[in-house]
């Protein structure tokens, strides 16, 4: 009420203290028991006693008065209900279970303002500007439909979204003045899908997923994940395994310029983050020769994902002040990695793609100086419901995994923070 610009009168035997700290003197406070004459001239009143009988009071007063009248928690005394509001102003959204569940409203507005990036409120005032300048360039109402449906689902609505107003009002422009036969040159969004759990994709990698014409996704995007995007956009599996590459990735990086040419909106979907060990540099290269727009949503990596599910924290001022991110798996198939610095104390280690490689890194750990009580852990599957975590020391960690049959994906994380697992650990 306050943000529509409302005036606001509490009336309470007790000022209370929240209120006063986050609203302070904008709001009028009167420290005393209601009274059948506070009802006043006031266009709008809500009752949140926890008094029964004193909520009836003020709704039968309000309602004799005239004045639109909520009591919490008391639909059957209300004569108007609260919605929950998604404000992108000027696009608003109210969702309302008629008073009967407001938790599961505010539930549905959290699951929709997933979908509805603050930036529409910038592309409904975008339009808007240009209502009359189309509608003077654009004299049937079916060619005006057209224009506006093209703003909103093509590349205009990209920019904005991400934060391009100037080139979103470029492009307007040249859409309106300068039409074209030819197709609008597409855009590829290069996407983090996280480590796995559906409910770790950010918000904007959902809506790209969801206005995608092509989806090119890796092993190590799920199908849950996948199931994510438009239910009909063309699907590419251009997945990777150790030694084994269903499409080159020369022949992905060219894939993704072809596809933008034609005007596709391309979503290259990439577990974990794109720019750690995804090469997702190496495919923006040849984006960036070509002249090919493109946008980057960082993704939730690995590390981070899934030391957190497995309750181990990368750093702790107990423990390790810095931490390393290393690949156990190098182009020419080796473990060559930087022993040395790898072997520096008070620092915790996060191997990515080491499962092949574990009886080599514990190895030349011990070799450059490592404890043989280092602690250890390997996360199989992280951050789903299929998620393991095996722990031990350098010694004897690979003869612990070698009686488990463990599959890729697997992180694998060095250091005495593993010691918290035991405690920290909150998933079964």
């Amino acid at each position: 009420m306050q943000s529509a610009g409302a005036k606001i009168t509490v009336i309470a035997p007790k000022a209370d203290a929240e209120l006063i700290s986050e609203f302070g003197d904008s709001i009028h406070y009167i420290t005393r028991p209601f009274r059948p004459d506070d009802i006043g001239d006031y266009r709008l009143i809500t009752a949140a006693t926890n008094d029964r009988s004193v909520n009836q009071l003020v709704s039968e007063l309000a309602q004799i008065n005239n004045i639109p009248v909520n009591v919490v928690d008391q639909p059957e005394l209300c004569s108007f209900i609260t919605p929950s509001i998604i404000d992108r102003s000027p696009v608003l959204i109210a969702i309302s279970t008629g008073g009967a569940a407001p938790v599961l409203a505010r539930t549905l507005r959290s699951k929709i303002e997933s979908l509805v990036p603050a930036a529409y409120g910038v592309l409904a005032s975008t339009m808007s500007s240009y209502r009359e300048a189309v509608r003077n360039k654009l004299s049937k109402e079916s060619e005006r439909r057209h224009f506006w449906e093209q703003v909103v689902n093509g590349g205009v609505a990209e920019h904005i979204f991400a934060g391009r107003q100037s080139d979103a009002m470029a492009l307007l422009e040249q859409q309106l003045n300068q039409p074209s036969t030819l197709p609008e040159m597409g855009e590829v969004s290069l996407v983090g899908a996280g480590p796995g759990d559906p409910d770790l994709l950010t918000f904007r990698a959902l809506r790209l997923m969801q206005a995608a014409d092509v989806v090119l996704y890796d092993r190590l995007v799920s199908p849950q994940i996948l199931d994510l995007s438009r239910r009909d956009a063309q699907r590419l599996y251009v997945g990777k395994r150790r030694s084994e590459h269903a499409v080159p990735q020369g022949e992905i990086n060219q894939l993704l310029v072809d596809l933008a040419l034609q005007g596709k909106k391309v979503v290259r979907l990439k577990g974990g983050d794109p720019f750690i060990f995804g090469r997702g540099g190496e495919e923006l290269e040849l984006l960036t020769q070509a002249g090919i727009p493109f946008q980057i949503v960082p993704g939730i990596t690995a590390a981070s994902g899934c030391s957190s599910y497995a309750g181990i924290p990368l750093t702790h001022r107990d423990h390790a002040q810095s931490c390393l991110f290393v690949t156990g798996h190098l182009k020419d198939g080796s473990v060559n990695l930087d022993w040395k610095q790898l072997s520096t104390p008070r620092q915790t280690v996060v191997i990515y793609m080491g499962l092949i490689g574990l009886p080599t890194i514990c190895q030349k750990l011990l070799e450059h100086g490592v404890s043989p009580e280092m602690q250890i852990a390997l996360i199989e599957q992280g951050t789903t419901a299929n998620q393991r975590v095996f722990t031990g020391s350098i010694s004897n960690i690979v003869e612990r995994v070698s009686a488990h049959e463990v599959h890729a994906p697997t992180l694998i994380i060095v250091g005495s923070v593993v010691s918290l697992h035991d405690k920290l650990a909150w998933r079964p």
